[in-house]
């Protein structure tokens, strides 16, 4: 009820901390003073969260989120088969149950084939047995449901978390902001009726660069202004903007390594607000909460 209550009336984004970098496969780990500073500058237009690590620094997230009044903690573990995060994960659920809505079990482990359909069911039943009042979700591309082991997940999971991205699809560089809006509302359309629980987007939305592939400030506020009139928050839906800050370490995504060839250079740009905290256009056209 926690988690219906939270899609209907609260405002989700999606947060890795700013000083969390990965670099040649090492991690900074986030020190809680600048998660601290994360915090503060998107609870003035956000009050619900959805993480993909429980260590790293990000085991300091549900104390500083519970002082800042955050309504929500969607609780990522990026890998659930290490007894460390997952215990992370546990516990803060334990330690803040009021704010603590839900886990996410991985974050796109079958697509990149860390687990596979079978093991991510026995993994599932193997945390609700430690932990049955915490509802349980994993978070996979939207596409991946069709095949007919992954739709099998959907019968365990208490929550969907779907990642829809329009900017992959072929047609999107010419498309309208309206047509890459419906597409994610229809997508959720024909998932949610087969879903045991409510549906939450956690991944879509437009990077701001690199201009040269259609990408802007105002092409990510445009998508988001028809996301919110096309698919208004409700008990039973509800969508995420991803994601809070830019990551300029991310366009290494593949090596890891600076100075390399960016890949894909646009997974830095995915912020609403850029990595020195500053809020973009589709940031400052939310409305503030007053607190």
């Amino acid at each position: 009820m926690r988690l219906r209550a939270a899609l209907a009336q609260g405002r989700f984004v999606t947060y890795q901390p700013t000083a969390l970098h990965v670099t040649d496969g090492r991690f900074s780990d986030a020190d809680p003073a600048s998660i601290r500073a994360d915090l503060q500058a998107l609870r003035e237009r956000f009050d619900a969260l959805i993480t993909y690590d429980a260590v790293h620094g990000a085991q300091e997230i549900p104390a500083i989120a519970t002082e800042l009044k955050f309504r929500a903690l969607v609780i990522g573990v990026w890998d659930p088969t290490a007894e460390t995060q997952l215990a992370a994960a546990l516990d803060a659920a334990r330690r803040f149950p009021q704010l603590v809505a839900g886990l996410s079990l991985g974050n796109e482990m079958l697509l990149t084939h860390r687990i596979d359909a079978v093991a991510l069911r026995t993994l599932i039943a193997q945390v609700r047995r430690r932990a049955p009042a915490v509802p349980l979700s994993t978070s996979e591309p939207f596409h991946i449901y069709d095949e007919p082991a992954a739709r099998a997940l959907l019968h365990e999971l208490d929550f969907l978390l779907l990642n829809v991205h329009p900017i992959f699809q072929p047609w999107f560089h010419d498309a309208s902001d309206g047509t890459a809006a419906q597409f994610v509302v229809n997508v959720v359309a024909g998932l949610a009726p087969l879903a045991c629980g409510p549906v939450l987007v956690k991944e879509t939305g437009v990077p701001t660069a690199p201009p040269g592939e259609g990408f802007s400030e105002a092409r990510q506020a445009g998508f988001y202004r028809e996301l919110r009139r096309r698919f208004p928050p409700a008990p039973a839906q509800a969508f995420a903007y991803f994601t809070a800050f830019d990551a300029p370490w991310r366009a290494y995504d593949a090596t890891g390594v600076p100075g390399t060839p960016a890949v894909h250079p646009e997974e830095a740009h995915w912020g609403l607000y850029d990595e020195a905290r500053r809020p973009k256009a589709a940031a400052r056209e939310l409305p503030p909460f007053s607190r």
